[in-house]
């Protein structure tokens, strides 16, 4: 069994996610193997509020050079998260 604290990286922190947080959608980086279901519970049981619905993004890595080498960033998933309308907000979004 899993610990919320490894499905749920880290929160997503940009102006589009911010401006999503006033409608409580919540963006998280999310494990690559990570589910729905899995997403939900880690989210209600680490902040301790209620979740309606979960969409997630998988994207790839962008291709990178420096010099004659060629890489790729890496891949990751994405979940935004959306609250019901009587829970309460998540504190890590407040105040940023």
């Amino acid at each position: 069994m899993r610990t919320p604290y490894d499905v749920i990286i880290r929160p997503v922190i940009s102006e589009k996610s911010m401006d999503d947080a006033a409608d409580k959608k919540y963006t998280f980086k999310v494990a690559k193997d990570a589910t729905k279901p899995e997403i939900k519970a880690a989210v209600e049981e680490a902040f301790g509020v209620t979740v309606e619905k979960v969409n997630v993004a998988n994207y790839d890595g962008k291709l990178k050079r420096q010099g004659k080498y060629v890489g790729r960033t890496p891949s990751y998933k994405k979940a935004i998260v959306t609250l019901s309308e009587s829970s309460k907000t998540i504190e890590i979004f407040e105040g940023l």
